[in-house]
């Protein structure tokens, strides 16, 4: 298998059902971005926590599914898609790991260790990702649960940040107004 085609030279590319679209549509864009998003995780893991790990590598293959949910503007039943247990998945880890953190209090800035600032910044590129979707949403149909998976996800990486944070010692700082 080839690595380059010279298929997209043109600025076009194939979604999965093989129609052709310019590479500037929100399609396009939309699961580009998740793909962003997954590659971003790909450099925060391994962390030093087996369990964030596993995470994370779940979080990367739900993602590769959203991709594909995303590049099938015409899905059959038994095509890849976000189901709800994918978002009561990412509810169950924010439950579990909220029971170990502070309350908070106010907001706190998107900073700590390494890994723990670089979940931040995977949660404000999955936003992105959501806000793509959603525009997507406003052209075509697309299914609503992986919007609502990236919408949670981004609670989820969020508290992955912060336990990551404060089993790292890292203290959570409010902004100053």
């Amino acid at each position: 298998m080839s690595i380059y085609t010279g298929r997209g030279d043109e600025g076009e590319t194939d979604l999965r059902d093989m129609t052709r679209v310019s590479k500037a549509s929100a399609r396009i864009e939309a699961y580009g971005t998740v793909d962003e998003l997954n590659a971003l995780i790909g450099t925060i893991r391994p962390t030093d926590h087996d369990d964030i790990n596993d995470k994370l590598a779940t979080i990367q293959n739900h993602l590769h599914v959203v991709q594909a949910d995303f590049a099938n503007p015409d899905p059959d039943e038994d095509d890849p898609a976000i189901r709800p247990a994918h978002v009561e998945t990412v509810e169950d880890w924010i439950d579990k790991y909220d029971e170990e953190l502070e309350p908070l209090t106010s907001f706190i800035l998107p900073t700590g260790s390494d890994h723990g600032a670089a979940l931040h910044h995977a949660r404000t590129v999955c936003r992105r990702a959501e806000r793509r979707a959603v525009a997507l949403a406003t052209e075509e149909e697309i299914n609503e649960d992986a919007v609502q998976y990236l919408n949670r996800l981004s609670d989820g990486l969020f508290t992955l940040a912060r336990v990551v944070n404060a089993r790292d010692g890292e203290p959570e700082d409010a902004p100053d107004y």
